[in-house]
């Protein structure tokens, strides 16, 4: 694959930063859904990734556990009764399962909240990591939390402390969201709306920017707030404005200048 295509499965998490840095001795096999991924000769040998839209943990852990039989059937893995699998990266001895949830967190965020919520969670043994995972940024107010121990504890247990944490998480950017709503009601909507017109109407606009605009406009939509807007048009453009995924496009490499003009152009399209 070309550098472009390579970067542009990481923009759709399909692959980790991790294999991109390593893609001279390493693979992928994906579904044509795109949401299963194999990855070979990432951080550990083999890496198996599952998503599904929404809270289902327990879902994609069964679909990742039953591709997980039918390699064991061919493939010897290192294993130990005590230590469980022995992994490559000693972050995932054990179960070697990495669970994780992608939230939207703006209430937290601008609360001033997450810091808390962070030190929080560290102290739960989860973790919260930007939207592209370890080592990433946080952008347009994307979290992942994860578990960070998978050593001493079943897959069941690792999932149904992380989806207890995640509820609680929940609840709190609820409580957030109203507090802003009580307190600042018209500053709120006001910022929510402004953000919309720049998407609308830009000729200019840097990725990073545009990813915290479509986060004040998609909180818009999930409080009710702004009522013409398709949440699935946001996620798409969260994907499509990305550098890769831009030039993918268009079909061609693009200096990043003119790749913020062709961004904002696809706002207003997707947008009017």
């Amino acid at each position: 694959m070309d550098s472009l295509n390579r970067v542009s499965m990481v923009e759709k998490h399909l692959i980790s930063m991790n294999l991109l840095k390593n893609y001279d001795n390493a693979a992928v096999i994906l579904n044509k859904e795109e949401n299963v991924s194999i990855m070979i000769n990432e951080e550990d040998h083999i890496r198996l990734q599952v998503i599904y839209p929404g809270l289902k943990l327990k879902e994609a852990y069964e679909y990742a556990s039953r591709l997980d039989d039918l390699i064991e059937e061919r493939v010897n893995f290192a294993f130990d009764s005590k230590l469980g699998y022995l992994t490559s990266c000693p972050t995932n001895l054990g179960t070697g399962i990495r669970a994780s949830v992608m939230m939207h967190l703006p209430g937290l965020t601008l609360t001033k909240s997450i810091n808390d919520l962070i030190s929080t969670v560290n102290q739960v043994g989860m973790t919260i990591r930007g939207i592209y995972g370890e080592g990433s940024n946080i952008m347009g107010n994307i979290y992942q939390i994860s578990n960070q121990v998978s050593l001493g504890l079943s897959e069941e247990e690792i999932i149904n402390n992380l989806v207890a944490v995640i509820k609680k998480i929940i609840d709190q950017e609820k409580r957030a969201r109203e507090v802003i709503l009580q307190t600042q009601p018209k500053e709120l909507e006001d910022d929510m709306y402004r953000s919309l017109g720049i998407l609308k109407y830009a000729r200019l606009i840097s990725a990073s920017e545009c990813l915290n605009l479509l986060s004040r406009v998609r909180m818009g939509v999930e409080m009710g707030i702004i009522k013409d807007v398709d949440i699935k048009k946001l996620n798409e453009l969260l994907v499509n404005v990305q550098p890769a995924s831009l030039q993918l496009i268009e079909g061609r490499e693009i200096e990043a200048r003119e790749r913020d003009f062709i961004r904002a152009k696809i706002l207003r399209e997707s947008l009017k």
